[in-house]
């Protein structure tokens, strides 16, 4: 494995042992639901992610197996999303994350974020090749079943919420509502999606960014206000570890365009 771009911030109040790690288990997983793992190594692999080692967090990651397989999957979803600088090495890292998570689905069929993070990877590759483009691959559609099947696994799933929100925004803003109802896109289930991930998880930087976004591609100009007062909440999050401190970079860089 090449190595990667390292994490730009510092980390240190993110380093957290296991018993730590635990401790703040439940608010860093707010979004995806994911369970305290019983393997010391996933732990491990998990403190590694989560004080922004994503590099390291993967491998670790994939020599546990099991559970580790969706830390690494996060791990390198994530750095591919924020940090990786070449398009075309982020294209290939997100394949990869799909076609793990996708494997991950046929050994564990009732994981969410089996389905998550393929439906996550798939996602921000279609963004890369061209909505578009990838619609007419079919990918949509295999990014909406997933997604749908990872609510219906875990319902408190923020995450999922927020990426299938995203969805249905980003198919009408691209194809319009006419096409973009050719592929199950609608407005008025995007915004509801929106607002129930702010509901299941409302400190979330990046929730507030997508329903940003998603205002202002379904609602237009007349929800700018809104949308930057999002953004503002987004750039003012407390940030509890390093993927966190990512999105709230993002906010901040946003506001001062």
């Amino acid at each position: 494995m090449a190595k990667w771009t390292a994490y730009p911030y510092d980390t240190a109040e993110y380093q957290r042992d296991a018993a730590t790690l635990k401790k703040h288990w439940a608010r860093l997983h707010t979004g995806d639901a994911e369970p305290w793992p019983k393997d010391t190594a996933v732990q491990a692999a998990w403190a590694l992610f989560h004080a922004g080692h994503f590099q390291q967090a993967v491998e670790a990651g994939l020599k546990a197996g099991g559970a580790g397989i969706t830390v690494a999957n996060k791990a390198q979803a994530i750095h591919a999303n924020y940090l990786e600088k070449s398009e075309k090495n982020k294209l290939a890292l997100f394949l990869e994350v799909a076609e793990r998570a996708a494997a991950q689905q046929v050994e564990e069929p009732g994981n969410a974020n089996a389905h998550y993070w393929q439906a996550y990877a798939l996602g921000r590759y279609s963004q890369g090749i061209s909505v578009a483009k990838a619609l007419s691959q079919g990918l949509g559609s295999k990014v909406k079943t997933a997604l749908e099947t990872a609510i219906k696994l875990q319902p408190k799933h923020a995450d999922a919420h927020i990426a299938l929100g995203a969805f249905h925004a980003e198919v009408i803003d691209k194809v319009g509502k006419l096409l973009g109802k050719t592929q199950g896109a609608d407005a008025s289930t995007g915004l509801k999606m929106f607002r129930e991930a702010l509901k299941l998880n409302p400190t979330s930087a990046i929730a507030m960014v997508e329903y940003a976004n998603g205002l202002v591609m379904l609602e237009g100009d007349k929800k700018m206000a809104e949308a930057e007062q999002l953004y503002a909440d987004a750039a003012g999050a407390e940030a509890q570890d390093a993927m966190e401190r990512l999105d709230v970079e993002m906010a901040k860089a946003e506001l001062e365009d």
